[in-house]
């Protein structure tokens, strides 16, 4: 009923077709502008994580050294300097998100409390283990090595004879 009502109800308020194909062309436009713009700032963002080193080891054994004593000493100053090393790697663009997770995971857990229990270490630990585990450094193959031998001809194995 409501349908019927409506297609039969005129139309009071109507825009000239122009005014409703210079709307749809800004429209358009202003996407375009948008979409160009968005996909500069992941290409640029892409470039940034290209060039980002990636951290080395020491960083991450010391991250996990710090959290094991924040967890083993409960102090104020090994929990303080456990987050503080594992806050900016947070934001680096180059880490895995397990890795991440790992040094969100010290970052909340490294606080002192009025008891140090096995309840409150081990959480830590587990953590400090992740760091170890999942903040190496990816394996990248060696490109630059020949895939034949000087002579141009692919590598075969010949037998040997006995």
């Amino acid at each position: 009923m409501l349908c019927r009502s409506l297609a039969m109800a005129p139309l009071r308020h109507t825009a000239p077709l122009a005014s409703l194909s210079l709307g749809l062309s800004a429209g358009l436009t202003l996407a375009t502008g948008l979409t160009a713009a968005l996909t500069t700032g992941l290409a640029a963002g892409r470039a940034w994580a290209a060039e980002a080193p990636y951290p080395p080891a020491t960083t991450f054994r010391e991250v996990q050294l710090t959290a094991f004593s924040c967890g083993r000493d409960n102090t104020q100053a090994d929990c303080d300097k456990a987050r503080r090393l594992a806050d900016p790697l947070l934001d680096h663009p180059r880490l895995s998100t397990a890795c991440k997770d790992a040094l969100w995971s010290v970052r909340q857990l490294s606080v002192v409390t009025p008891r140090n229990s096995p309840e409150r270490r081990d959480p830590i630990d587990k953590a400090s283990r992740d760091v170890a585990a999942y903040c190496r450094q990816p394996y990248v193959a060696d490109t630059t090595q020949p895939t034949t031998n000087p002579g141009g001809k692919p590598f075969s194995f010949k037998p040997i004879n006995p």
